[in-house]
Parts: structure tokens; C-alpha cells; sequence
């Protein structure tokens, strides 16, 4: 089964819908994986990114995805490779730092819809141009943050963003009121130190606070 790019955009736009925040998650022990979901969901933060940059992400994202009411995924996905992994682990959608044809092909093949990473308007045009509407900003603070997606916006009103890189609860809310942005990706809601320390009720009362956050 394949997916067409209108078709994953619009599938990857409502896992957008699902809340203001979707955490940026880099997973060290595949324990805390099943813990750390279910706190991010009970703060109402259902949709969840698991960064393919550590051995274990695969493993949790099996476990996450046993999470009643969690919507999980694979970013950090730069091959064909990665995305047939994401997939098998059990991801129902994908992030990419950036895009090329081959991974966006992978995607497609693999029935996996996918938010594919730019940074300029020529990358998002090019997106566009291939039929996907629903886009990752990124690095989003290091390439101009909010007022260069507002700017963005104008000229390209086609196209949503998920904006990620950088974002915070400081200036999440900046990005949130645009227009053209459906949600953020932010790592702050799933802090390391929190995980290590188990404290699952820590974790929760950060995703509530992000959950809130008006768009």
C-alpha cells in the first residue's frame, strides 16, 4: 500500500491537530520509553516524536506505541533504511530534518506519512511543487524563528508548518499565533533529567502546561 503526498499531508495535519506541542523525544533507556508516553499523553500531548539518534529508539518505539490514546513516530528519518525501520517498530507517521526524493519516495512506499523538513522558501516551494502541504521549519530559531514564517507565509499560504528547533515555552507562543503553524515541536516537555529521575508526574504537569498553550 503507498500513500500519495496530498494524502500524507493531510494525515500528518491532523496528527498535528492533536495538541499545540508535539514532544521531541531522545530516548537513552528503553525503560523509561512505556512511562514517559503515558505521561505525555495524560498531559494531553498524545502525539509523540521519537528521534532515531539513539540504539534504543526502535525499541521504544515499540513500546510506545502499546500506549492507549498515543500517536507515535519516528524523526530524525534520513534514509529509505530508517523509514522502513520507523515503520516495522510500529511509527504511524515520520519526521525528517530535511527531504530528498528518495526519502520522500520511501515514505510514500511504505504508507508513512511524513513531515518533511525546510528552511528556505525554495525547499518549501519545491515540497509544494510535489504535493506536500504540511511542512517541519527547521532549524526553526536558527533560520529567523516567527517572523520569518510569518514572512514566509505571504507568498506561500498554501503551506502549514510545524516549527521546530529552538522552540520553548518562552516563544512557542510566538509561532502558535501564526497563521500558517498548526503546532510546535518541543523538546522541554520530555527533559532527560526528569526521565533518569523517573519523575513520570514531573513530565505529566510540563505537558499540561504545554497543552494549554493557545493557538
Amino acid at each position: 500500500m503507498t500513500i500519495s503526498p496530498s494524502e500524507a499531508s493531510k494525515a500528518a495535519r491532523e496528527i498535528c491537530e492533536l495538541a499545540p506541542i508535539v514532544p521531541v523525544i531522545v530516548i537513552n533507556d528503553v525503560a523509561h520509553a512505556r512511562p514517559l508516553a503515558e505521561a505525555l499523553v495524560r498531559g494531553g500531548l498524545p502525539a509523540l516524536e521519537v528521534t532515531l539518534r539513539t540504539p534504543c529508539a526502535l525499541e521504544a518505539i515499540a513500546e510506545m506505541a502499546k500506549v492507549e490514546g498515543g500517536v507515535v513516530g519516528a524523526g530524525t528519518l534520513l534514509s529509505p533504511a530508517d523509514v522502513k525501520a520507523a515503520k516495522a517498530a510500529g511509527a504511524t507517521f515520520g519526521v525528517s530534518p530535511g527531504a530528498t526524493d528518495k526519502l520522500l519516495d520511501a515514505c510514500e512506499a511504505e504508507d508513512l506519512p511524513t513531515l518533511p523538513g525546510v528552511a528556505t522558501s525554495t525547499e518549501a516551494m519545491y515540497m509544494l511543487e510535489r504535493g506536500y502541504t504540511m511542512l517541519k521549519f527547521f532549524p526553526a530559531e536558527a533560520n529567523g524563528g516567527a517572523p520569518a514564517l510569518k514572512a514566509m507565509g505571504s507568498p506561500l499560504q498554501a503551506l502549514t508548518f510545524c516549527p521546530t528547533g529552538g522552540v520553548s515555552p518562552s516563544n512557542a507562543g510566538d509561532y502558535l499565533s501564526l497563521s500558517n503553524v498548526v503546532c510546535c515541536g518541543g523538546s522541554w516537555v520530555a527533559p532527560s533529567k526528569l526521565m533518569e529521575a523517573g519523575d513520570w508526574e514531573g513530565i505529566e504537569a510540563l505537558a499540561r502546561e504545554a497543552s494549554q498553550l493557545p493557538r
